[in-house]
């Protein structure tokens, strides 16, 4: 990662203190895959989405208080767009926000429509101000369909998922299988504290 992404001893100092491969979806995956995963980055420079994502997402930098709500957070995003990218990874081009998705006549707004360069790759995320619920998954599943039809570009991957909350229910999601409707489901830090409060233990 350090290598594809250029970063310079910094940089690389900074993601191993916010404990960048803890965060990433890879790391919660079985040994095998994991060591598979990267021996194809080092070999081929191929980057997946489970390197990609990571959980949690660390927005301290939002200065969000404790009574904010969706559209409090979706323009905070926007103000500190900079920062927002640099939490994310290289490779993230901003293309849109509240993209209008127009189904049988009825209007839906995605929160953010993003582009992945190496994954090439449109990728969805809906901002939660609360925990995760099973309803997300089909909201999500109808935007990634749309992107799919409407948007998709012949060189291109399927349009793949996020959905940002502060907290979830890992045998929900598991049970849900949204791994195999090209769904990521993270939490985000809005506020200092301790991090590793956060990497809790999957439900095995």
């Amino acid at each position: 990662m350090c290598r594809i992404e250029k970063w310079n001893v910094r940089t690389l100092d900074k993601k191993i203190t916010s404990m960048l491969f803890e965060r990433t979806a890879l790391s919660k995956k079985p040994e095998s895959l994991i060591d598979a995963e990267i021996a194809l980055l080092r070999k081929e420079d191929q980057l997946s989405p489970d390197l990609v994502f990571r959980d949690p997402y660390i927005l301290e930098f939002l200065n969000l208080d404790d009574h904010y709500i969706e559209k409090d957070l979706e323009d905070a995003i926007m103000r500190e767009m900079e920062q927002f990218l640099l939490e994310f990874g290289v490779g993230f081009t901003f293309m849109a926000r509240q993209k209008r998705i127009v189904v049988d006549n009825v209007d839906f707004h995605l929160d953010l429509l993003f582009f992945h360069r190496r994954l090439r790759r449109l990728v969805a995320i809906e901002l939660k101000a609360g925990d995760f619920k099973p309803d997300y998954k089909g909201q999500m599943e109808l935007y990634l369909r749309w992107l799919d039809k409407y948007e998709r570009q012949p060189n291109e991957e399927s349009p793949i998922g996020l959905i940002l909350c502060t907290g979830k229910n890992h045998e929900c999601i598991e049970l849900l299988e949204l791994d195999k409707a090209g769904i990521h489901v993270a939490e985000y830090l809005h506020q200092s504290g301790d991090t590793s409060f956060f990497l809790k233990p999957e439900v095995s």
